[in-house]
C-alpha cells in the first residue's frame, strides 16, 4: 500500500502571526491570503496543469488547531487513501486520532508522532477545490 505521496502543507503558530505573515510576503514574496497563508500549486514548463499544491500557513499561539501537540507546527502528508492508511497506522499500535473530517477540500485524518508531534493525514478531493 502506498502512503505518503507528498506535502500536503506546512503549518506553525507564531507569537505575533499578522507580523510575521508580512515579513514572509515582504521577504520572501509569499503571497499570503486573507485567511493566513498562501498556497503553491505543483506545476513546471514539463507540466504546465498543476495536479496538487501545498499549503503553507502561520496560526496564532492561542490556536488550538495542533493539539494535542506541545510543537508550535504541524506538517501534513499528502496521501492517496487515507481510510487505508489510518487503518495500518491502527493496526501498528500508533496513536490515531478517532476523529477525521471529510469536505470539499478533502478527507483528512491526525496521528501523533512518538516524540508526541501532531501529523495531519490528507487525501485530496476528486474534484477540483472551490476558490
Amino acid at each position: 500500500m502506498t502512503r505518503v505521496v507528498g506535502i500536503g502543507g506546512i503549518f506553525f503558530k507564531a507569537k505575533d502571526a499578522p507580523a510575521l505573515r508580512e515579513w514572509y510576503r515582504q521577504h520572501l514574496g509569499i503571497d499570503v491570503q486573507s485567511w493566513g497563508g498562501a498556497t503553491f500549486q505543483w506545476q513546471t514548463p514539463e507540466r504546465p496543469n498543476p495536479d496538487g499544491a501545498t499549503v503553507w500557513s502561520v496560526f496564532d499561539m492561542s490556536s488550538k488547531y495542533l493539539d494535542p501537540s506541545p510543537a508550535p507546527f504541524m506538517i501534513n502528508y499528502r496521501v492517496e487513501d487515507l481510510d487505508a492508511v489510518l487503518a495500518a497506522l491502527r493496526a501498528e499500535g500508533c496513536t490515531v486520532d478517532d476523529k477525521t473530517e471529510d469536505s470539499e477540500y478533502g478527507k483528512f485524518g491526525w496521528v501523533m508522532d512518538p516524540e508526541g508531534n501532531r501529523v495531519e493525514l490528507w487525501q485530496p478531493p476528486t474534484t477540483p477545490v472551490p476558490e
